[in-house]
Order: C-alpha cells, then sequence, then structure tokens
C-alpha cells in the first residue's frame, strides 16, 4: 500500500470514530499549518463537527482526491473555502458535508495539549492571515530558524 492510500486509510479510520462521536488525535504533516500546526511534530485532536465557522481549522475531503487540516476562511453559498495558514496563495473548495471534522486542540511534541481557540489564538490566526502580503518573508525565517533547511 503507497503512503497516500495508507494515510486516507487512517485518515478515514479517524473519520468513521468521529462521526461516531470519539475525539481523535491525528498527526499533522507537511507545513501548510504553520505556525500555528506544525507537521511531523503535532498532532492535532478532532471532534466531530456542529457549527462550522470562519477561522475553524477542519479535517476536509478536497478536490475530491485528498484530505487537508485548513483553516475556513470563508463560505460562498454551500461551498467552503479553506486555507493553510502557511500557505501564501491557494486555496481549497469543499462542501460542508466534505468537512468531517474539527480540529479543536493541537499536541505538541512535549504531549502538551493547547486549545486552538484562545482568545489570543485567535487574534494571532486573524493578524497573521492579515500579514498576507508579508508572511512569505516571514515563514521563510521561521523554516530556517527551526527546520534547518
Amino acid at each position: 500500500m503507497n503512503n497516500v492510500k495508507s494515510d486516507n486509510y487512517i485518515i478515514e479510520e479517524a473519520v468513521r470514530l468521529v462521526e461516531d462521536g470519539v475525539s481523535v488525535t491525528l498527526p499533522v504533516n507537511g507545513y501548510s499549518m504553520l505556525p500555528f500546526i506544525i507537521g511531523g511534530r503535532e498532532s492535532v485532536i478532532l471532534q466531530k463537527p456542529s457549527e462550522l465557522k470562519v477561522g475553524d481549522v477542519v479535517l476536509a475531503w478536497v478536490d475530491n482526491c485528498r484530505y487537508v487540516v485548513h483553516r475556513i476562511i470563508l463560505f460562498d453559498g454551500t461551498n467552503v473555502i479553506l486555507m493553510g495558514d502557511g500557505n501564501i496563495v491557494g486555496t481549497e473548495r469543499c462542501t460542508r458535508a466534505d468537512v468531517k471534522a474539527v480540529a479543536t486542540h493541537v499536541v505538541g511534541h512535549d504531549e502538551k495539549t493547547h486549545d486552538l481557540y484562545t482568545p489570543w489564538r485567535k487574534r494571532a490566526a486573524k493578524l497573521w492571515w492579515h500579514m498576507r502580503p508579508i508572511r512569505r518573508y516571514i515563514l521563510a525565517i521561521y523554516k530556517r530558524l527551526n527546520f534547518k533547511i
């Protein structure tokens, strides 16, 4: 089984558990949610979505081919528009039904759990959104300092 199929199988099992009302801790990969979630080092705790809001970090099935953990930036009719915090441009679109779970917490490499929606984190995420024109440079510095790229 290749990695994508294996990852999708694991995620689909997590989705099944979430649909049954179980909270699931899922490791994340990649840099698309920097600086708020560090792929390869942190995990997210997922729960069944109830009322979706702009700013929620969600697990969603996008492009009819892959799962992402990204932030909701807009609702466009029946569609949900997502963007990773670490992305400079580029969004994903899915339906509300394609949003499989909401991330409620981040679990750090030290196994400490952090609420994703504290007032401080909400303000920081909003500020980060407005910094899109310059965050390419901030992310480049962040990656060099933290990942030795």
